[in-house]
This record gives structure tokens, sequence and C-alpha cells, in this order.
């Protein structure tokens, strides 16, 4: 330590929005000259179990120093007890994904695909019907199917305020295929399939075209994402596309912090006045921050 610090950390991999940013972000405060040693050092980092995204992992590995858990784990656990071991642990970003300083403005992505990958992402392009040079919109809704199908031990009832029917949604496909953009629905493991009859609506989620390599391609190359606030949407923020956040709560953490964003909030009704709430009401009783359902429902927002 005196000559060279060895720092350790452990990747926040089971979801990909934190296997994205959080990653993207380290590297970018890096750059930065945030959260950096003021003397020679590396930082090694290691799976504490298997990555939600195999691609993604493996775009990974060719930037970050990586080694076998089953050392690297065990130096990290027994360095956080040893008083003055926190020198030796990279520790959390600023902000967690949360781009607070604009690096993302700053510094060009980190990921890229090899020439093969490339050759192999236009392939499924073309497979799933968009043709080359034709441009496209992903879009990702939120429902409960991932966390309850990954944890189903857990109550994961305090997110339910976040969801969002995919079937909601169709209109706004169905609107950008008339001004020439395919439209393909994003989704690791998801509640519903999307009820619509239009070639250039595609359900990737569940027509069985869904691979890691192409939701991380895809993510690179769409013109823009809409998303409800979501792991996925990650993805195309570390490639530096556009991303349109719809129906988000609380409104309170909605995304502004970067040019690329547009953002747009649930809508809050008082369930016994029979109204909406204005924006100075729900900041005002706090309904703005609130993250679980529960105290919506204490409330009686809906």
């Amino acid at each position: 330590r005196p000559v060279f610090i060895i720092r350790f950390q452990r990747l926040i991999c089971w979801r990909i929005g934190h296997f994205a940013a959080n990653v993207e972000l380290y590297l970018c405060e890096l750059n930065a000259g945030i959260n950096k040693p003021n003397k020679p050092f590396i930082d090694i980092w290691y799976y504490p179990h298997a990555a939600c995204n195999l691609q993604l992992a493996r775009m990974w590995n060719r930037v970050l120093h990586i080694g076998p858990s089953t050392l690297f784990g065990i130096i990290d656990s027994i360095n956080s007890v040893i008083p003055g071991g926190k020198i030796h642990q990279v520790g959390n970003n600023t902000n967690s994904d949360r781009d607070v300083h604009n690096l993302l403005e700053q510094f060009p992505p980190f990921l890229s695909f090899l020439p093969d990958e490339v050759k192999r992402g236009e392939e499924g392009l073309r497979a799933m019907g968009i043709p080359e040079g034709v441009p496209f919109v992903c879009l990702t809704v939120r429902d409960n199917a991932y966390l309850n199908n990954q944890n189903p031990h857990l109550d994961w009832s305090r997110h339910d305020h976040r969801d969002c029917d995919i079937q909601n949604y169709v209109l706004a496909a169905e609107k950008l295929t008339k001004r020439g953009y395919f439209v393909v629905r994003m989704g690791s493991i998801v509640k519903d399939a999307m009820n619509m009859d239009n070639s250039m609506i595609i359900d990737y989620a569940t027509n069985g075209m869904r691979t890691d390599f192409m939701d991380i391609y895809l993510g690179k190359k769409c013109t823009f994402c809409i998303s409800t606030s979501m792991g996925f949407d990650a993805v195309p923020t570390v490639f530096r596309r556009p991303v349109v956040y719809v129906d988000c709560s609380p409104l309170g953490i909605i995304r502004a912090e970067n040019p690329n964003v547009v953002s747009l909030s649930k809508k809050y009704r008082l369930v016994d006045q029979g109204r909406l709430m204005t924006f100075k009401e729900i900041f005002e009783s706090g309904a703005g921050y609130f993250l679980n359902t529960n105290e919506y429902e204490e409330m009686n927002i809906e």
C-alpha cells in the first residue's frame, strides 16, 4: 500500500441496470479523477455469482481486471473487517447508477462490439425482420414477472406502484411504425405478451428470439429507447442513446440529469376526492419520494 494500492470490489451483476450503469459510471469517474487514488493502483473485480447477462459480462471482461471470486471474494471479505481496510475497496460511485456529475456527456462509451459481433448483431436484426438502415425503437415496460421469478421467496409488492400494463403502449408503438420505426418490445421475463397485429412491432420478449447477446446489441443500435424506468434502459444509456422515460414513479427521482433524457411521471390520483394531484400537492404530501406501494395506499393515492 505505501507504494501501490490494490483495490477489490464485487460486481453488481444480478440486475442488468446496475451491471451496466454502475460499471460505466465507475469508469467515467476514474477518467474524471473521482474516487481515484493519488498513487499507482489497480482495481480487481469479481463476480459473487453468475452474471444476469453473459454478453455484458463478456464485454466487461475486456475492459476490467476481473479475477476469480473464490480468491478475491475471500480477500475482499477479510479486508472489509480489518481496520483501515476500506482503502482497499473500490466502493460505490458518487450516486450508484445516477450520473450526477454529467460524465456521460464528457466521455465516450467504454463498451464496444468486436467486428465479428457486429456481423452477428446485424444478422440478428435481419432475422427479426428489421431491414438494414431502418431505424428501430426499444420499448421496455416494467411488470413484476422478472423479480418474482428470480427471487420468488421475497415480497416484491413494494414495487407494484412502478408496474405498468404493456397493452397501454400498443397505440404509441403503432404510431411509431407509421413514422417509419420498427418497435422492439424488450424483456428477459415478462408477464404478458403484447397484443397487436403489426409486423413492424416485434414482441422480442416473448417470440423466442431473445438472447443475452441481442439484448445488448439492440440497446446499442436503437435510435432511442422508451422505458418505464427499469433495468434494461441502462444499456442504451451507457451507449449514449436517448431514452424517453414514461409513467415513472416516484416523481421526485425521475431521470433528469442528461440532455439525452425526457422524463414523464405517472399521474397521482386522490381516490377519495376523485381527482388528480398537482405537482405541488405531490411534493408537499411527501408522495413525490414514496418508494413503497404501501405508502401510497395509506394516503389513498392511486
